[in-house]
């Protein structure tokens, strides 16, 4: 299926056995920790730019993720347990 025709769904998110997912989960919680860091603490001008570069670059891989795992099948995750590759084949 090409891109441009790729189908979209939420059901495809939540995937417990899939790195990508607790990636997301990891990039997005460190984006809202680094925003309420910006907020919270007075810093100085050159550590709030690098936080919220960090927070941004976190933001959209995170972001990146979700729409891969959004736009994948079922079968087309990776898989990294050894019992789940003999259970698909």
């Amino acid at each position: 299926m090409s891109r441009a025709g790729a189908h979209y769904r939420l059901s495809r998110l939540y995937r417990p056995r899939d790195g990508r997912f607790w990636l997301m989960i990891v990039l997005n919680l460190l984006s809202a920790v680094l925003a309420w860091v910006l907020r919270t603490y007075p810093l100085v001008p050159l550590a709030m730019a690098v936080i919220a570069l960090f927070a941004l670059g976190n933001a959209l891989l995170g972001m990146r993720l979700m729409i891969d795992l959004m736009r994948a099948r079922a079968g087309e995750s990776p898989c990294t347990d050894e019992r789940d590759k003999d259970a698909r084949n």
